[in-house]
């Protein structure tokens, strides 16, 4: 189920959906792009990337980001979810063939 939502990654200029409870990473990955991951729970920082615009509020109650690097617009993708659409500025990932 769509949320309407959508979740551009930059350098790449690529625009995925965000299914609805489906984190920024997981719409990533449907979408045929893999973010560079490890943990997939919001310890391990491998994902760490820059919301350029949007909002995103957290599976886990506190993910792995000082207040200080969320104030910077840091996130965790593989704990995130958007609350509206979503530009991520996100310079290390591949895309699937």
């Amino acid at each position: 189920m769509s949320t309407g939502r959508t979740l551009r990654i930059e350098p790449l200029g690529r625009t995925v959906a965000v299914a609805e409870g489906q984190t920024l990473l997981e719409a990533a990955q449907a979408g045929g792009l893999r973010l560079r991951s490890s943990c997939r729970n919001g310890t391990c920082r491998e994902c760490i990337a820059r919301v350029a615009s949007g909002s995103v509020r957290y599976r886990v109650e506190w993910p792995g980001l000082s207040l200080d690097e969320k104030l910077e617009g840091l996130t965790l993708p593989c704990v995130a979810l958007a609350e509206s659409d979503v530009v991520l500025v996100q310079p290390r990932l591949d895309v699937l063939g």
